[in-house]
Order: C-alpha cells, then structure tokens, then sequence
C-alpha cells in the first residue's frame, strides 16, 4: 500500500506537495471515483488512478546523467528551434524532469529522470545540495572579491552567494579559473556574481551535483546512473 501523493510523485506527475493540491482541486481518482483525503492508499497493482481522466502508470525509473554542451537549452520545447536537452536523449514515453537547469552557454554535469520526488527533493533549497562549478574569467578574482562573494551580493533585490571559491591550479593567458560552491542555485548564479565583480566569464562548467561527479564523461554524452549511485542521492535528501 501506498499513499496516493507519494504514488502521483513517483510517477512524475508532480512533487508530492503539488500532488496533494491536485488532490484538493478534485483533479485524482481511484478506480473512477474522485479522491479528496491525503491519507488515501491505494495498491498500484489493484487499483486504477487517474489525473485529469488519464491513467497514471508507474514506470520504469530512468535515472541519467548528461554532459550537456554549450548552445542546447534545458526545456522541453524551443519556439525558435533550438536543440533541447531531451533531443540528445533516447526517445522516451515517461516525463523526464532536468535536476536544476544550465543556460544556453553553460555545460556540464546535469542530472534527467522520471523520478519526480528525487527530483523535486535535489532542487528544493531545504536539502542543501551541494553543486561545484568551475568558471573561467577574464581577471584575477582579489581577497575581497571571495569574500564579497562568500558573504554575499545583493543583485537587484536578490543575495547571491557562494559556499566556498577555490582557484584552480592550471591558469591560462588572460584566463582564471575558480571552482565554486553553491548551496543553492538561483537563476544564472554564477553569471550573476561576475557581472556584480566586473567580471567576463569565458567559459562556466557544472563539475558535480551532490555526491555525483562528471569525471570522464565526453560533451554531449549520457550514461545510465549506477544504482549505487541513485542510492546516494536518495540518502543526501532523505528518502529511504
């Protein structure tokens, strides 16, 4: 047995949270009879649910790990035509939610399942995941600029701030790398912060996502996540 908004998000209809509105707004049924109660269980093998009069059908968990180049973009469809992260992957019948986004120009690490409350839990701010990026400017950072960075800057409204910021040891001419820390991820973070520090970023690389790492995986590839590896995830944001 088990509760119908944990069942809603696994099967990636929505977090478990937005589950239960859906819930509320009379949107779910089991076995052709509307469903208002949260506590409802129900056993997927038995009974028949549906959102909006569709069947909602647990499949099989997809869980990858992608090094998306630079020029594709993390939505599911583009008016201008755009190439979209789902294009660089097997065509697939289940939603697949992208773990946090990249923008247009950035690369690197990301993480697309099916598995809506993962998914929901790596990008909720609560469970404090850790994602490492490595960034290349056009300027040495100074001792203040970390710390501004470290303490946080006001953008329009918005504090921005990384946990740590490192230097990394190769350096090229006209080139500084930084790895950086966040504890969470707002829109275009990074990008953000070296415009408030006068900064030009030349290149932004996403190097990990919690305790998963890129390593050795080429531009434009993908791989199936090792079950070790899903089993750590689960554990990082609280979910057995």
């Amino acid at each position: 047995m088990i509760r119908i908004q944990k069942y809603l998000a696994e099967c990636g209809v929505a977090s478990r949270r937005a589950a239960e509105k859906l819930i509320q707004d009379g949107l779910v049924a089991v076995d052709g009879n509307i469903v208002t109660e949260m506590g409802t269980k129900i056993e997927p093998s038995k009974n028949r649910v549906t959102y909006k009069g569709e069947s909602v059908v647990l499949d099989e968990k997809i869980w990858l790990m992608l090094n998306k180049p630079t020029g594709v973009i993390c939505t599911s469809d583009d008016p201008q035509g755009r190439e979209t992260v789902l294009d660089m992957l097997p065509p697939s019948s289940s939603r697949l939610y992208t773990v946090g986004r990249l923008d247009v120009m950035s690369e690197g690490l990301l993480l697309v399942m099916n598995d809506g409350d993962l998914a929901h839990r790596l990008m909720h701010p609560r469970h404090h995941i850790e994602k490492k990026y490595q960034v290349w400017i056009d300027r040495e950072l100074s001792t203040s600029d970390i710390n501004r960075m470290r303490q946080g800057i006001n953008c329009r409204g918005e504090m921005l701030a990384a946990l740590r910021v490192e230097p990394l040891r190769r350096s090229l001419e006209g080139r500084y790398g930084y790895t950086l820390t966040l504890g969470e991820g707002r829109n275009r973070h990074i990008r953000r912060l070296m415009e408030a520090l006068k900064c030009t970023v030349l290149r932004l690389t996403r190097v990990s996502v919690g305790p998963l790492r890129l390593e050795k995986l080429r531009s434009g590839e993908h791989r199936d996540l090792d079950r070790w590896e899903v089993d750590k995830l689960r554990k990082a944001v609280g979910l057995s």
